[in-house]
């Protein structure tokens, strides 16, 4: 009889997905598994700690991994580094209890459950009758949430007040859209007229079970966690930065580099600003003057159709010159986003067989007239040759790596780090000569240096410098943290104070942007270093974009030998 080989570490990422997939259905949504399709997770304690095992067991399996032979070839090491760092992140994640505590404006449990609903596949009946079966299956999913929530108040640990009483306001969205009905009956309505009876039954089961939770958060939880501090302190906030980034990051080096940036941001704004408004106090003066008088957009199908072709016009001008694209990574799709989403666009990778493509959304928040300056580089960071490329092509290439490097294995600063850099990179291909983009491109780098130097900065009470134009001397609270953002952004109040609440929802994540961008510029300018004249930019990012997601500090490792 021949001996059992162990697998090599891909084999044991690989493993992984497939019994992850198993315990998270949702996860499954986002990978294209259509047996997924009809469950939703066990949210419960007991569902958290399942997770939470599979990760401590994939963790001795991987030891085996890499003693076999060849488990410590390029390959097989890049993907053994992503999965040991990524699930260690996660159980010291788990183990601080913080998912007892998931409380906020985006990326809890009850977020999930919603959002899960918009990648389900729709276009058959048989995906319907899936729909109405996960449809029945949300009840359930709360109350294992609600579960979860329960002991974290017993345990006394207490989600922040702000993004409590903000997921209460988002709750009563759902239940009530305005029509009459919630969000996941409005969903159902566009289901066949065969399933018509089952689908509206279920919807309002799920209806019910939003007004449920929202009643309990809003007189049970709310009051329970009301004067809890809306920070987290430094322990857990280098615990969740750990987990965003991938690395363990010097915190204060990182606040200081949040204000050299905003130094030299303002510095270019005030420059550009002077072509727009001469005389203009502040740049957010001249971009206030573009809201009313700049070039804009009407209409919400407008600005959609508007935003695909920005995307298609970017695809096509960039492939072969730039990129070197395979035919099903050219196709994306623009989206709006569901009404009760948080302010801020975001982008959804495509499925692993391309059948449901990459898709970017527009939160429209009520507005219907928007302005060019605000879109141009935010599509290009959402769309192309931002989020999309590096992550369809991740998908393209799953074969050749891991399918889980190409999919949950995503480190977050890695991917909202290449986005801003392919913001950068736009510039520096003299797409944005406009003066209207970009200025509206360096507001959006501003936001990114405010976002550091306000997440660090308010979530560990640091003091304000003193050449600070703002507050100088005095420590950071979420108070300040909205006047100083609000004060160094074009965005409306609504987005501001939407930002503020996601920044104390989720702590650290909010930094990964520019940090992550710095990793990829400090991997490229090494690259270029170690090449010379032979450095080939296109070569350089297909490379880059085809080797999987990694924390930061691997990241510009890995980068630097490309």
């Amino acid at each position: 009889m021949s001996e059992t080989k162990s697998p090599l570490p891909r084999e044991v990422a690989d493993a992984y997905v497939d019994e992850l997939i198993a315990l998270d259905p949702v996860t499954g949504t986002y990978l294209g598994v259509a047996e997924s399709s009809s469950r939703l997770p066990d949210f419960s304690p007991a569902g958290q700690e399942a997770l939470a095992e599979l990760a401590r067991t994939t963790l001795a399996r991987l030891d085996e991994a890499e003693r076999r032979p060849g488990g410590d070839s390029d390959v097989e090491r890049r993907c053994a580094r992503l999965l040991r760092e990524r699930l260690t992140a996660e159980i010291a994640v788990h183990e601080a209890d913080e998912g007892l505590r998931s409380v906020g404006n985006m990326g809890t449990a009850a977020h999930s459950v919603r959002e899960v609903f918009t990648l389900t596949p729709t276009g058959t009946d048989e995906d319907w009758a899936r729909i109405a079966e996960r449809l029945r299956a949300v009840p359930a999913a709360f109350a294992g949430y609600r579960a979860s929530l329960s002991l974290g108040l017993e345990r006394k640990l207490y989600a922040a007040p702000r993004p409590t009483a903000t997921f209460v306001e988002q709750l009563g969205e759902w239940a009530d859209t305005g029509e009459g009905r919630g969000w996941f009956e409005d969903f159902a309505a566009d289901g066949p007229e065969a399933l018509r009876a089952e689908l509206d039954e279920a919807a309002r089961g799920a209806t019910a079970a939003v007004v449920e939770l929202r009643d309990w958060m809003r007189d049970v939880y709310a009051p329970a966690v009301e004067g809890a501090p809306n920070t987290v302190g430094r322990e857990r906030y280098a615990r969740w930065s750990r987990y965003y980034n991938g690395t363990d990051l010097d915190l204060d080096e990182a606040y200081a580099y949040g204000w050299a940036e905003y130094h030299r941001l303002l510095a270019e704004m005030k420059a550009e600003a002077e072509k727009i408004l001469p005389g203009a106090e502040t740049p957010w003066v001249a971009l206030a003057h573009l809201d009313e008088h700049g070039k804009h957009i009407e209409g919400v199908d407008e600005v959609r159709d508007w935003l695909q072709g920005l995307m298609d016009q970017a695809i096509e001008q960039l492939d072969g010159t730039h990129f070197e694209l395979a035919e099903r990574v050219r196709r994306v799709e623009s989206r709006i986003a569901p009404p009760g989403s948080a302010a801020a666009p975001y982008y959804t990778s495509p499925s692993e067989d391309f059948s449901r493509p990459g898709r970017t959304w527009l939160p429209t928040m009520g507005q219907t007239r928007f302005p060019v300056y605000d879109l141009v580089s935010t599509w290009y960071h959402e769309g192309v040759p931002g989020h999309h490329l590096q992550l369809a092509q991740w998908t393209h290439v799953a074969e050749d790596l891991s399918r889980y490097q190409a999919s949950v294995g995503m480190v977050s600063a890695n991917a909202e780090g290449w986005a801003l850099y392919a913001e950068r990179l736009m510039d520096e291909l003299g797409y944005l000569t406009d003066a209207e983009q970009r200025l509206g491109y360096l507001d959006a780098q501003m936001m990114r240096a405010a976002r550091v130097i306000v997440d660090i900065g308010m979530h560990l009470e640091l003091e304000i410098p003193a050449d600070s134009p703002f507050h100088p001397g005095e420590r950071w609270t979420p108070k300040l943290a909205q006047e100083f953002f609000g004060a160094h952004s074009s965005r409306p109040a609504d987005f501001v104070e939407s930002e503020l609440t996601r920044y104390l929802t989720i702590p650290g994540q909010a930094i990964g942007y520019k940090l992550g961008e710095r990793a990829w510029l400090l991997g490229r300018e090494k690259a270029r270093e170690r090449h010379g004249d032979a450095f080939d930019p296109k070569a350089w990012h297909m490379a880059a974009l085809s080797q999987g997601s990694l924390g930061l500090d691997d990241l510009v490792d890995e980068l630097s030998r490309l």
